[in-house]
Formats: C-alpha cells, sequence, structure tokens
C-alpha cells in the first residue's frame, strides 16, 4: 500500500544538492564530479572512489563522516547505515518522513552514482575459487542502487558512464535540477541492472551444482535496437551475454559496412561457430565457410598450401566453391588471418556477400576490401583460440518458455568409428569423413553433406561439394546433396547426420559414385545400408553419434 502520492512538486524538476558516488568503473568520472561540483553539488563518497577525487583535488566528504562510523570488515561494511539510505529513501515532502530525517541528522541525497563489483569479470578468470566469486559480490552497491532507483520520485540514481554526460546536459539546462523522465528512464535501467547482476550471481552459484538448475536466470545487454526481425513487420533487438566464452559476434569489432541485420547476425553467429569448430578440429589448418539461412553451402579446410600459396585465399576459394550460386549474397566466415590474397578472391566479380569474419585483416587486406565493397560488413574476432572453452548450454525460446540442452560440441573420433561395411578406409578417407561430419553438425535435419578433396589441390585441402538440407525425408536430402556435388560426388564421401531407415537413399549416393558413407547407425535396418554397401563397395562407417539439428 502506498504511504504516500507524490506531489506536484515530486513530479517536478528537482534539483541535486548531495550526490554519492561510489563506483568500480571508475570511466569518465573525474568528469562527471567536476560537472556535478560546478553545479554547487556536495560529492559523498567511498574508499577508492574518495581518493581517486581527492587527488584530482574535487571536494569529497568521505562516508564515515556522513555515518560517523568506519567502514569496516574490509570494507563490507560500508553504506549499509540509515544515514546512507534514509538520505535516499525518505519521502522529501512527507511530514512523517521529514521529521524522522531532522531528528536522526539524515540529509538527503538527491543523486547515487554507483555501479557494482566486477563478479562477471572475477569468475571468469581462469583459476577462480569460489571463495574469490563470493568476495566480490556486492551487498552495499545493489542496496544503495535499489534505495535511490524505488525513490526516484526524488533521486536521481545513475549506473552506466555513459550516462554520466546525458544528466549533466539535463542539469545544466535545468540549472542544477534533474528532470522526473530523466529520474524515471534512469531508474527502470537500474532494476534492470541490479535484476542482472543477481542473475549473474545466481547462475554461477546454480551452475556449480547444476547445470539444469531449478530457476533460470537469464541474462543479455542489449547491444542495439534492429531496423526489423527476420521480416519488416517484425520489430527485433540484438543483446549480448556477459561473460560468453569464446569469439562471438556480438563481442566482434564491425570495421566496415553497413549496420548488421537480424538475420545477418543470425547466419554470421553460425559461420563463426562452424569456423571456430574447424580450427578445434585442426589447429594448425586454415578453415572457410560460407552460410546461407544458417546453414552451410560451402566449407573448406588446407592442411596444406603450395609453395607460395595462401592458405587464408584457398579455403576462402574452395568454400565459395561449395556451392557458387548459395554463396552468392552469403556470409563468408574464415578462422585465420585475411591477407591480401584472400582479399583479392574476395573481391572477384563473381562474388558477393552480406559480412565477412575474421580474426583479422591486414592493413592492405583491409584496403582492399573497404574499396571494392561499400557495404559490406568486416567483422573482426580477434584470435581464436582451439583450446578455449565454449559455452557449455544454449537456449532457445517457445511460446511460454525455454528450451535448454547442452550443446553439440563433440564429434566422433576415428577410434570411436566402426567400420561396418565394404573396403577399409584409407586415412585420407578418413580424414575427410571427419572433416564433413564437423560440418554436418551445422546442417539442419534431414541433412546429408558430401565432400572430399579438392579437384584441384588434392589432399592439400578438403570441403564440401554439396548438402541437402532440412528436409522431412532423408531420401530428398539424398538426392539433393547429389545433385549439387554433381560429378564431384564419384569417388566422394558423405556424411548423415542421423541413420538411414532406409538403403533407398544410400542407393541414391551409391548411383552418383561415392566412395564412402559414414552415419550413426542405430536402424533396425541398418544391415539393408550395410548390405547396399559390401555389394556396391562403399566403405561403410558407423560413427555411434547423432547430430539432429532443428
Amino acid at each position: 500500500m502506498a504511504l504516500h502520492a507524490p506531489t506536484l512538486a515530486t513530479t517536478s524538476n528537482l534539483p541535486v544538492r548531495r550526490a554519492l558516488l561510489s563506483v568500480t568503473d571508475k570511466t569518465g568520472l573525474l568528469d562527471f564530479a567536476r560537472g556535478l561540483a560546478s553545479m554547487g553539488v556536495e560529492l559523498v563518497s567511498t574508499g577508492g572512489t574518495a581518493k581517486l577525487l581527492a587527488d584530482a583535488c574535487l571536494p569529497v566528504v568521505g562516508i564515515e563522516q556522513v555515518t560517523g562510523f568506519p567502514e569496516i570488515m574490509h570494507g563490507r561494511v560500508k553504506t549499509l547505515h540509515p544515514k546512507v539510505h534514509g538520505g535516499l529513501l525518505g519521502l522529501r515532502d512527507h511530514p512523517e518522513h521529514a521529521a524522522a530525517m531532522q531528528a536522526h541528522a539524515i540529509t538527503a541525497i538527491d543523486l547515487v552514482c554507483v555501479n557494482l563489483y566486477e563478479f562477471e569479470k572475477t569468475v571468469a578468470k581462469p583459476g577462480c575459487t569460489r571463495a574469490d566469486a563470493i568476495e566480490n559480490i556486492d551487498i552495499g552497491g545493489p542496496s544503495m542502487i535499489r534505495s535511490g532507483a524505488k525513490n526516484h520520485a526524488y533521486v536521481t540514481v545513475v549506473t552506466d558512464p555513459a550516462d554520466y554526460s546525458r544528466v549533466l546536459e539535463v542539469m545544466k539546462a535545468g540549472a542544477g535540477c534533474t528532470s522526473p523522465e530523466l529520474r524515471a528512464d534512469l531508474a527502470a535501467k537500474a532494476f534492470a541492472v541490479t535484476a542482472a547482476y543477481d542473475a549473474a550471481i545466481a547462475s554461477y552459484l546454480l551452475g556449480q551444482e547444476d547445470r539444469f538448475p531449478a530457476l533460470l536466470a537469464l541474462r543479455g545487454r542489449r547491444t542495439q535496437l534492429l531496423r526489423y526481425g527476420e521480416n519488416p513487420h517484425q520489430a527485433g533487438a540484438s543483446y549480448v551475454t556477459p561473460g560468453a566464452a569464446g569469439p562471438s559476434i556480438g563481442a566482434a569489432e564491425q570495421l566496415h559496412g553497413k549496420e548488421l541485420s537480424y538475420n545477418n547476425i543470425n547466419d554470421a553467429a553460425a559461420a563463426l561457430e562452424l569456423a571456430v569448430a574447424l580450427r578445434r578440429l585442426s589447429p594448425h589448418a586454415a578453415g572457410a565457410c560460407c552460410v546461407k539461412h544458417t546453414n552451410p553451402c560451402g566449407a573448406a579446410m588446407v592442411t596444406e598450401a603450395g609453395p607460395g600459396q595462401s592458405a587464408a585465399r584457398l579455403a576462402v576459394e574452395e568454400a565459395i566453391a561449395g556451392d557458387p550460386v548459395a554463396a552468392f549474397g552469403g556470409i563468408i566466415a574464415i578462422n585465420v588471418t585475411v591477407d591480401e590474397a584472400a582479399a583479392e578472391r574476395l573481391c572477384g566479380k563473381d562474388v558477393f556477400l552480406e559480412v565477412l569474419i575474421a580474426p583479422d585483416f591486414t592493413d592492405r587486406a583491409l584496403e582492399m576490401l573497404r574499396a571494392r565493397w561499400q557495404n559490406l560488413r568486416l567483422l573482426k574476432t580477434g584470435p581464436i583460440d582451439p583450446a578455449a572453452p565454449a559455452d557449455a548450454v544454449e537456449f532457445r525460446s517457445i511460446p511460454g518458455g525455454v528450451l535448454v540442452q547442452e550443446r553439440d560440441l563433440r564429434w566422433s573420433t576415428r577410434e570411436e568409428r566402426r567400420h561396418a561395411a565394404g573396403p577399409a578406409p584409407t586415412e585420407a578417407m578418413a580424414g575427410a569423413a571427419g572433416f564433413l561430419e564437423v560440418v554436418g553438425r551445422f546442417l539442419f535435419s534431414n541433412a546429408v553433406v558430401i565432400g572430399g578433396f579438392s579437384p584441384e589441390h588434392g589432399e592439400g585441402v578438403v570441403r564440401m561439394f554439396g548438402a541437402g538440407a532440412g528436409q522431412m525425408d532423408r531420401v530428398t536430402s539424398c538426392r539433393l546433396a547429389t545433385e549439387k556435388a554433381g560429378a564431384l560426388a564419384k569417388g566422394a564421401c558423405v556424411f548423415s547426420d542421423a541413420f538411414f531407415p532406409f538403403a533407398d537413399g544410400p542407393a541414391i549416393l551409391a548411383d552418383a559414385g561415392v566412395a564412402c558413407i559414414m552415419h550413426p547407425g542405430g536402424s533396425k535396418r541398418d544391415q539393408e545400408t550395410l548390405d547396399l554397401c559390401d555389394q556396391r563397395g562403399i566403405t561403410c562407417l558407423i560413427s555411434g553419434l547423432r547430430h539432429f539439428r532443428h
């Protein structure tokens, strides 16, 4: 029940006479504090923030002078005091509140500027212990933010350095006052900050015990409002997950081109994930892929480039060759630096791209790409470490809920694969099949992908020849894959993301001349496929690992 209905005064511009500053991220703080002080605002501060202000010759009142109590317990207790929270929570024009503030010598705090202990950065550090994490749970900061935000009819609460200039501009325009609209907006943002902070702590503590906790806390920071979602009649926005492992599109640096769209971001994320997987498969090889509607239409890995050849160029060239028609207007990700030779290929007249993603670009490559493409989005992710941990789980929204699962980060090893029919696999064949499994994991089911060694470059380059994906039956996927591969299907390898329920799909592959088929196995009619492979002289490998993607 409301104790007090705000009067006209509390819904109008109100002066800021006293501000409490206590921040972990000190970016821009001195300029903000100088701006406040220049308008006659008294500055109150704590610990390191107070020292920073004093060293800058700004007049500052230490928090212990306000509370009459020293900071204790290594700073765990310093702002949890009635003279702080009474100053933030008191209703200025409520008679009983005003009397209590006067009786207990509580001075109003009109602005509170707080950002929190860096919990997520702490837990992301290698070797972070549970004790380290717990010590970096901020108590006083969220308490002050919530007090100020609850009482935003009277108090301005600032949690983001990006808002400092906005607050100062409003105050300068309002003779030292903040507007009710500004206070309400910043209060809503403040509650979002504390909610995300608590979610991060809950995720860490619950995640240490259970990957799928009984209460799920999700968090994200909006990076941009998008022009629209998948289609023009849908609104959309982009968020990043703080503390996410590995390179990501959200954290990438855009070096050139138009603003990213919803579909660009979605497709680029799929392309980057495959490029990272190729780096994990072969850490010293150059890998590239071309993605259309989140499905790889081309992918290649260069384990050995010839004398004077650029591995980056070969990877890009062979990825495009996987399906030049589908690659037109697609998105390319490469897991090595884009050099001048790769840029030259990407500037070809037969190439049209929406997004190009890479760990880095040489200066000359960047110059060439910018000159050739006005709108091409160039995204720099930074180094791709094949040993770096990846996010363990993924989320999918459904009406009324969320599905959570472990990410599909595994593929079969050569030791796990069982030679089930036909001639024994060669080393080259086994390597090509493994590459296709990594690629096939990113195709929508039912997925069948055909590939092998480059006709032009031999065993130093393995790539896709064609794929069938997203079909309601596996026979159609086989037919589409062979049509895409054309003559290259002869002597090639095939990977299927799940077993063949009948031998009709493998028969289409056999008619196209493939030399090896790898699938997970597990059908009641597996023997029919094995018999076909024996009859047609096709090597059949059973991986035992299904890779559905819906």
